[in-house]
This record gives structure tokens, sequence and C-alpha cells, in this order.
């Protein structure tokens, strides 16, 4: 729910409690213009309580555990509206409602402010609770379900991956040795296939797996590419030994390839490169494109680039710095990344 929603109904409420107050403490005796007052102006002292006891003493105290805190406050906060209120009630009667009238006793005022603003102050709260408790058990059954959908997806899908690799055997084993280039495409697809299906699911993975990665997928494109496009890949040997968010760069490199340019008398280049310094990896992605061809693609609602920029966010949140830029004849990516370098036992690292 956005923000100005939930003002609007806050105020909704209280002006809603402010009118049934008015219409069932009224007393004969009292004007509508006395009853009015008063039950404003306890209205803002047990909304001030509301907010206090909801916003601090509750998430500071309560929560963390200070119980003697939370005690003292609870009172507290109630006895030192009371205290505010009574002074002001006593003025109102003797200068506004009664004008020359004896003022009421100062410990009578104060008795019946400190219980009304401290009923309807706990009467409020425990319903919020109420009502939050509610929201969290919703929310906690929406989670287990969601959790036992994904679980059940997941088992669904251990079947798919093995039929999928024993057709990927069949295939190879049906293509003539001859044709080395397709046996060759088919055994890099393999290798994509089995990484994103069994090695992506942690938070990090070693930067060569990362990279194989990346390499088997511009392989394979370099292959069904136009003679004309030109592919440029530079990533020097120095890059290995730290950990990565994995595909985390390929939306950027597939973006490329999808929206190079064709033309036929000029240059069409995808250039993709990766550098180690001071602790910062640093990952440039550029490729020529149609006029206004990547623009037009993200008005339709492309998620991809969207959907990295979000995990940049979640996986390094104040570690990361992302450039992108739209020429119109062509497209950068400019990702700096901060690392923690450390070595990582693997059959890459040994390499």
């Amino acid at each position: 729910m956005r923000k100005k929603h939930r003002i609007g109904i806050s105020i909704g409420l209280w002006v809603g409690l402010y009118l049934c107050w008015v219409f069932l403490f009224r007393d004969r005796v009292f004007t509508v213009t006395r009853t009015l007052t008063v039950q404003f102006c306890y209205l803002l002292f047990v909304a001030a309580n509301y907010y206090a006891q909801l916003y601090y003493a509750i998430p500071k105290l309560l929560d963390r555990k200070k119980y003697l805190a939370f005690a003292l406050f609870l009172p507290g906060a109630i006895a030192l509206s009371a205290l505010i209120r009574t002074p002001l009630a006593v003025w109102l009667q003797q200068h506004v409602f009664r004008p020359g009238s004896t003022a009421p006793p100062f410990a009578v005022v104060y008795r019946d402010s400190f219980l009304n603003i401290f009923i309807w102050t706990m009467c409020l709260v425990a319903i919020r609770l109420a009502f939050e408790k509610l929201w969290s058990r919703q929310y906690m059954d929406s989670l287990e379900k969601e959790k036992n959908r994904n679980e059940l997806d997941f088992l669904k899908a251990q079947f798919n991956p093995h039929f999928l690799f024993n057709s990927i055997n069949s295939i190879y084993g049906s293509i003539d040795r001859r044709n080395g280039k397709a046996r060759d495409m088919l055994l890099s697809f393999s290798e994509m296939l089995r990484y994103q299906l069994y090695e992506c699911n942690v938070d990090n993975i070693v930067i060569e797996k990362e990279i194989q990665y990346l390499r088997n997928y511009i392989a394979l494109q370099q292959e069904r590419m136009e003679e004309n496009v030109q592919i440029f890949l530079d990533i020097p040997d120095d890059i290995r030994g730290f950990m990565i968010a994995p595909l985390m760069l390929i939306s950027f490199v597939e973006n490329a390839f999808k929206y190079v340019s064709s033309h036929e008398d000029e240059e069409n280049i995808v250039s993709v490169s990766l550098r180690k310094k001071n602790g910062q990896l640093s990952f440039r992605c550029f490729n020529t494109t149609e006029e206004g061809s990547v623009r037009n693609e993200m008005e339709r609602g492309g998620i991809g680039i969207v959907n990295t920029r979000r995990r940049l966010d979640l996986q390094y949140p104040g570690q990361h710095n992302l450039e992108i830029t739209d020429r119109g004849t062509s497209y950068e990516v400019l990702l700096q990344l901060n690392i923690e370098e450390h070595v990582v036992e693997s059959r890459y690292s040994r390499r």
C-alpha cells in the first residue's frame, strides 16, 4: 500500500473515532462546542500516545526485551500527557466554557485525564497489534504456500534435466565424427546448460566458472553470427581466485548479440572485456546497434537489464557502479564490482 494511501486511511480512522466520541459521550448539559473541544483535546493526547507506543516503545523497548524500560515508559508517557492536559482543561473550564466559575479540583481532572488516555491508548494499540498479527499470519501462510509450490516445481523439474542431458548425449553420438564443429557446439551447449542447472543455485561462484560460461556462450554466438560481425573477447589470465554472483554479466552480453547491428558496409562489433585492479572487477560490453533499436526494446518492456540492476542492488549494495550509454548507433555497459580476493581451490585455479 502506498504511503499516501496509508496516511489517508489513518486520517479517516481518526476522524471517524473523533465523531464517534462526540456522539457517544455528548452530555446534554454541555454545549456542542464544549463537546467538540473536549473530545478533540482527548484525541490529540490519545493519538500522540498511540504513535509513541507503536513506533517507539514497542519496537525499541518491548521487541528488544527491555521490559523494565517499556513498563516505565508506558505509564510515564500517559502520566505526562495527563499532566499537560489537566491545566489546559481547567483553563478552558474557567475562561471559555464557564467564565468566572470555580476551578474543578486538579486531582480529579488529572485522574479522569489519565484514565481516559490510558484506556483508549491501550485499546487502540491492542487492536492495531491484533490486526498486525493477523496480517503477519496471512503473510507467513502465503510464504509457506509459495515455498511448497517452489519445492513441487523443483521436484518436477528434476526429471527434465536428466531427460535433456540424455537426449543431448544421443544427439552427440548421432552426429558424424567428421562434423567436429557441430559436436563442439553441442558440447559447449551441454556445459552451459549443466552450469545453469546445477551450479548457479548458490549466492556466489568462482569467477573462473563464470568466465568459462561466458566463453562458451560467445563461442556459440560466434558460430551463428554473420561474417561481417567482429567479436572481441579480452579476459586476462590474472582474473581468478575470487567469487562473484552467478550469471551477473551474461544479460549484458546477451543484449549485445541480440541488438548488434547488421550493416553491410559498416563495422558491426561486439566487444567484451574484463579487468581486475585494486580489489575491483571492471566489466565492459560494447556493441554497435541499429539506430534506436535498444531504446525501442526497452520501451516495449525488456526486463533483462532491469532484473540485473535489481540483483546488483540486492547482492552488491553500495559496492558496484553501473553505467549504461546508448549513443543510438552503439551501446556500452561499464560495470565495476568490489571483490574480495582469496584463494579458491578448484580445477580452474590450479590451471
